[in-house]
């Protein structure tokens, strides 16, 4: 059971922390455009998400995959620049609504590239252990009941922002999805300086 604590614990804190705030940015551009009506699709869109980043440490961690981390440093801030531009250019119309497998796809995709990005840490966490399917497992679950947290959090401040401040949805993502290229712009070029 302190296994489980351990690498239950690691997931949350990959995701909740602070000063690696890239997987909370991608989070808030993914969720932003949705309502609570929308909870199912948006709870899809996460654990696909989820899947992705899985598959990616699993790769990683039996050394199928191996990626050079200056490459995935790039690639992270890029995933979180096309998923805000993405809702920019298509808040409040029709369009997003039709393109739900391309949408899940992606998803998925950049949930691989989120998920490389932390393989290293991963398999030095398990560089002991043999079997390395029940840690991860154990750390998939952390890492999707605080994708779920933060996502309850961009509802609230959406439905906040939406009721109180009489924001239309399509101001909102616009909003908050500019706010968030403005953020990763200087996270795109300190990538570029590594490459």
């Amino acid at each position: 059971m302190d296994t489980f604590w351990f690498y239950f614990k690691e997931g949350l804190y990959h995701v909740l922390d602070w000063k690696a705030y890239d997987h909370i940015l991608f989070l808030i551009v993914l969720t932003v455009p949705y309502l609570f009506s929308n909870w199912k699709r948006l709870v899809t869109l996460v654990t696909i998400f989820t899947i992705g980043h899985t598959l990616a440490l699993a790769l990683s961690a039996y050394g199928v995959v191996s990626v050079k981390s200056s490459w995935i440093e790039l690639l992270i801030p890029i995933t979180i620049l096309i998923t805000a531009l993405y809702n920019i250019f298509t808040a409040g119309k029709k369009a997003r609504k039709e393109s739900v497998g391309i949408y899940l796809i992606t998803t998925l995709f950049f949930g691989l590239i989120h998920g490389l990005g932390f393989s290293t840490y991963f398999k030095m966490m398990t560089a002991s252990t043999e079997n390395k399917l029940l840690p991860l497992l154990e750390y998939t679950l952390g890492i999707e009941v605080a994708q779920l947290v933060i996502v309850i959090v961009v509802l609230i401040f959406s439905f906040i922002g939406q009721s109180l401040f009489r924001f239309s949805l399509r101001d909102w993502v616009m909003v908050i999805s500019a706010i968030v290229v403005g953020m990763i712009i200087p996270m795109l070029f300190g990538a570029f300086g590594v490459i």
